[in-house]
């Protein structure tokens, strides 16, 4: 049995390809006298408040980020930052000739006689992204230096323009791959608290230069944040990330190349919003990781090294259509998970097909000491409905071809499976459950191969009675493939309709119960006809084949688990909360699961300090949590948020409806209508909540500590 039987073959991705240029430093984007112009004379026709009376008057500073974007793909690391984590930004497109002119006007203005200053922090490619002598960068100092604006250069080199030596001057400039670079005291106390200290920077491929970087000795005005040990001997360090205060402004300055996938930059990005807008921001981040196991109960196939397919499978030349030595868990596989659970301070998901397990006791004499086990300890496990018997749900198959068909009628209509079936496998694995004491939430689904959902390419669209067997049965959030449909969606038009939670497949493999069997199957997909796999990879743009087949022996523990480790420590570090999944066959015989899963808990906690754990949602919670950012990203997108601070006091404005994401520092208190309570959950050194105005209040309102 398996929910996501098509793997699409995948690498991990390319984190370093063409990061060794040193950014520009002397103008950014192409420029046109025509806009130089304009920005010299707007300039000239506006006046930036004096620091006296904002002073006086304590400006209203707008929740909202400036992105000035090159194109390059530091800018572009930071905004997917922002906009993974629900922070609205304003982007501007360095290459575009009819971008706005950056002048006060643009920066800044008045509402209601109070000065306002548009934007909470500044994005630049680097310190001199529009020319040191452009109308446009002293505009934007001034502004900067008036509303006490901070602003990142996300990729510069080491000179005194930032705050630092030359690298010939005790610094070090080149390669970082596989070098451990330290988060200072500083850094830990301030905007990297929740780091452990180390961060090493990836090397995936020694044949590749990944990161380049330069290290420079800090000049008066530098802290910094993140270091490297240079040679000498006084046993000096040199800075990679740090803040550079000079001429009433502040610089968080980053002197390394990097994109948004390469783990460095991930461990970073928290903590360079929280500096860039002073810990007080719409949107929040966590660190997700939930793991489903699916086919709880039921046996599953086994792969055939020497026919390279599975028997049972309809597609599987050569077999006679019984699969036969099936993978299951026994009671020590059992006793193992539940060990393995409460050493690692990790809770697995176990998708249950409840009638599966009673086949299994019919098949052989009334016994199934595995299902007496789990339901033994089903306390220590959270379980969801996987249908009762894991049948196909979508249309009708046609098997007599390959690949497989959706069959018709007469008259050439599509034959479904219908609402009466689909309802009953729902709502008898929910009883079944319910009749042996496992905590199972009604609300929640996963459709064996997460059928009935659209499957290209041969069924294009949902199952027509899905919708209605849902609602029959209270699901709201059913799972769906994360390779295949990445975005939560509704299923039907009425209010309370399902909404699916898309789920990650991770490439260890359902039908393998042995290394030396996903090896081989690893193999078959990963490598091309010439080294006697499938060629899948040769075709599939989407994959790299292997340079040579992996050795059975020690093939997945050397190459396959690392690099499945690490794509799933990338969704986690990604502020995902998108489940990933595996199937019961994972825990049973070798085990295969768990190397991975302990390599990501691992490095994960070898990287980040206690305050921030890996949150573990439930599946509900998980679609809840998506369908919050899309109906807040949407809202944002329409401009249909207000958000500002003045002084110590933060307004957030949504439309009805909305729930809002808020992130401010330890201390801060919200409104109520009489009196004030603690505001939002700790994570990460800050707090943060999805929150709504209390009753007879028309905005959220928080009260920031002072110092």
């Amino acid at each position: 049995m398996d929910s996501g039987r098509i793997r699409t073959p995948r690498t991990a991705p390319r984190t370093g390809r063409g990061a060794r240029s040193a950014p520009r430093t002397t103008g950014g984007a192409p420029r046109t006298a025509r806009v130089a112009a304009l920005a010299t004379a707007a300039l000239l026709a506006t006046v930036v408040p004096s620091a006296q009376a904002v002073a006086a008057t304590p400006p209203r500073v707008d929740l909202t980020v400036l992105v000035v974007d090159d194109g390059g793909s530091a800018v572009g690391a930071i905004t997917a930052e922002l906009k993974g984590s629900g922070v609205p930004y304003r982007r501007i497109d360095l290459n575009d000739p009819n971008r706005p002119v950056l002048n006060t006007a643009f920066l800044s203005d008045t509402v209601d006689g109070r000065p306002r200053a548009k934007y909470q922090g500044v994005v630049l490619p680097h310190e001199t992204a529009f020319g040191p002598d452009s109308a446009e960068h002293t505009a934007l100092q001034a502004y900067e230096r008036t509303f006490g604006i901070p602003q990142v250069d996300a990729y510069t080199w080491s000179h005194p323009g930032v705050g630092l030596d030359y690298t010939n001057e005790g610094g070090w400039s080149g390669v970082l791959d596989g070098t451990t670079a330290g988060v200072t005291p500083a850094g830990k106390a301030g905007p990297f608290r929740y780091l452990s200290g180390a961060l090493t920077f990836e090397d995936n491929d020694p044949s590749i230069a990944e990161s380049y970087g330069y290290a420079g000795r800090p000049r008066a005005g530098y802290t910094s944040y993140l270091d490297v040990p240079v040679a000498g001997s006084d046993g000096g360090r040199a800075s990679l990330v740090g803040e550079y205060a000079a001429d009433g402004r502040r610089e968080l300055v980053v002197t390394f190349a990097y994109n948004q996938h390469q783990r460095q930059f991930r461990a970073l990005a928290r903590g360079i919003v929280e500096w860039l807008t002073q810990g007080v921001h719409l949107g929040q981040s966590r660190n997700y990781l939930s793991v489903h196991v699916d086919d709880v109960f039921a046996p599953d196939a086994r792969w055939d090294t020497a026919l390279d397919c599975t028997p049972g499978d309809f597609d599987c030349a050569g077999d006679d259509g019984e699969g036969v030595d099936p993978i299951r868990m026994t009671v020590a596989d059992a006793q193992y998970a539940a060990a393995w659970q409460k050493a690692s301070g990790f809770t697995l998901d176990m998708v249950y097909n409840g009638g599966q397990g009673e086949q299994w006791r019919t098949e052989h004499g009334g016994s199934d000491p595995l299902t007496d086990r789990l339901v033994a300890d089903r306390a220590q496990y959270r379980w969801i409905n996987h249908t009762y018997t894991h049948p196909f749900l979508g249309c009708v198959q046609d098997n007599a071809v390959v690949p497989w068909q959706c069959a018709k009628d007469t008259a050439g209509n599509t034959l479904w499976v219908g609402r009466s079936a689909l309802s009953g496998q729902i709502r008898n694995n929910h009883n079944w459950a319910v009749g042996k004491g496992l905590s199972v939430d009604r609300a929640e689904l996963v459709t064996g191969e997460h059928s009935g959902l659209k499957t290209l390419p041969q069924q294009p669209v949902d199952n027509p009675n899905l919708a209605g067997a849902l609602a029959d049965n209270g699901v709201k959030w059913i799972a769906s493939d994360n390779s295949r449909e990445p975005q939560q969606r509704s299923l039907g038009t009425t209010t309370g309709a399902a909404k699916t939670v898309p789920r990650h497949p991770m490439n260890v493999y359902y039908n393998v119960g042995t290394a030396a069997e996903m090896t081989d199957e690893y193999n078959w997909v990963y490598t091309s006809r010439a080294d006697g796999g499938s060629g899948v990879c040769e075709i599939n743009p989407a994959s790299t084949c292997l340079p040579a087949p992996l050795p059975t022996t020690t093939g997945y523990a050397d190459h396959i688990v690392p690099q499945e480790a690490r794509t799933a420590l990338s969704h986690v570090m990604g502020n995902d909360p998108r489940p990933h999944y595996v199937h019961q066959s994972n825990l049973a015989e070798e085990r295969l699961l768990y190397p991975v899963l302990d390599k990501v808990l691992a490095d994960y906690r070898a990287l980040f300090a206690p305050s921030a754990p890996v949150v573990n949602p439930r599946h509900r919670d998980v679609g809840t949590e998506l369908n919050r950012r899309a109906a807040w990203d949407q809202a944002v997108a329409a401009g249909r948020v207000t958000a500002y601070r003045i002084g110590s006091t933060v307004t957030v404005k949504a439309p009805a409806g909305v729930t809002a994401p808020i992130t401010a520092p330890e201390g801060t208190r919200k409104q109520l209508l009489l009196g004030s309570t603690a505001f939002g959950a700790p994570y990460g050194g800050t707090r943060s909540a999805w929150t709504t105005p209390e009753p007879l209040q028309t905005s959220v309102t928080l009260t920031l500590p002072t110092a």
